[in-house]
């Protein structure tokens, strides 16, 4: 794990380089949306349908949605309790409430997991991001946001994710899958190769999406609560709620893995339209996303 997760920093650093020497001219808030917008739309998919095609979809799936969505409500539950306790602003509170319960189950945590667990621990990233994560994160992620922030889209129905690239691929995978169609061994190849540009590509862009400038001393009581809950508490949750459940240890070890990870870096996106306080959402993502070079480590060592 300690030496995937130097691998991984690496890469990152790249990115995080790019945008103190702006290559070309091209600032990181240039190139950031180029490239993820590429992601979503062609790597994501592609990454998504040779996975899921022939993944084992079953009993475990309903178990990675049981366990994404009961380990977010449970954090969001729990983040709520604070803000209300402590009365913190309502911008605030929205980006705190969104840092925390949303972990980055893809964009870091599925190249994490292939080079920790293998390629096959790729499909429990993917599945717990299409099956929990997303779907919650698109619905009652945004009634968060609207609730704590000021909505100026409101007729927008939150079930228009299910629309997006990655979801259209994965229900197309899905039905490939149950009704036994194989791959064509030409479009399989397409496939490994759009995929593996994944891996890189997200990391960089999370690099890109990382800047110190970000971090205020204002801010800190408002992290300390997101780095504890985020990085500590949600893995406990997720420890206990897999005891129940009947997954392999491999599986149970890699889905308490990525639902550690630190906050997503899309929840950027949300505190901007929805107005919610953006620079101390995005001091979180860099914070959170610092501190589990130790607490990642941490946790795959305990299980």
């Amino acid at each position: 794990m300690t030496l995937t997760l130097i691998q991984m920093t690496i890469v990152i650093a790249c990115g995080v380089g790019w945008r103190f020497v702006s290559p070309a001219g091209l600032t990181a808030e240039q190139t950031r949306p180029v490239l993820t917008t590429v992601v979503y739309y062609v790597f994501l998919p592609a990454l998504i349908l040779d996975v899921l095609w022939t993944a084992n979809i079953g009993l475990e799936s309903f178990e990675y949605t049981v366990v994404g969505v009961g380990g977010i409500l449970s954090v969001l539950l729990i983040t709520w309790s604070v803000v209300w306790l402590f009365k913190i602003s309502r911008a605030k509170a929205g980006a705190i409430l969104l840092a925390t319960a949303f972990p980055n189950v893809t964009y870091l945590g599925l190249p994490i997991l292939e080079q920790t667990f293998g390629s096959w621990a790729r499909s429990v990233a993917i599945q717990l991001d299409l099956f929990a994560a997303g779907p919650l994160l698109f619905t009652v992620g945004v009634m968060v946001a609207r609730y704590y922030g000021d909505d100026e889209n409101e007729n927008k129905s939150i079930l228009s994710f299910l629309k997006t690239p990655p979801f259209l691929a994965a229900f197309v995978a899905i039905f490939l899958n149950l009704n036994h169609i194989s791959t064509p061994d030409w479009l399989n190849g397409v496939l490994k190769q759009l995929s593996a540009a994944v891996v890189p590509l997200m990391l960089f862009s999370i690099g890109l999406a990382l800047s110190w400038n970000a971090v205020r001393w204002k801010n800190v009581p408002y992290i300390i609560p997101v780095i504890i809950i985020k990085l500590l508490v949600m893995p406990l949750i997720i420890i206990e709620m897999v005891s129940y459940l009947s997954m392999d240890d491999q599986y149970t070890a890699a889905t308490v893995i990525d639902m550690a990870m630190p906050s997503m870096v899309l929840g950027i996106v949300f505190c901007d339209q929805y107005k919610l306080d953006s620079s101390l959402y995005a001091m979180a993502v860099t914070v959170t996303t610092f501190c589990s070079i130790f607490t990642l480590p941490f946790w795959y060592g305990f299980l």
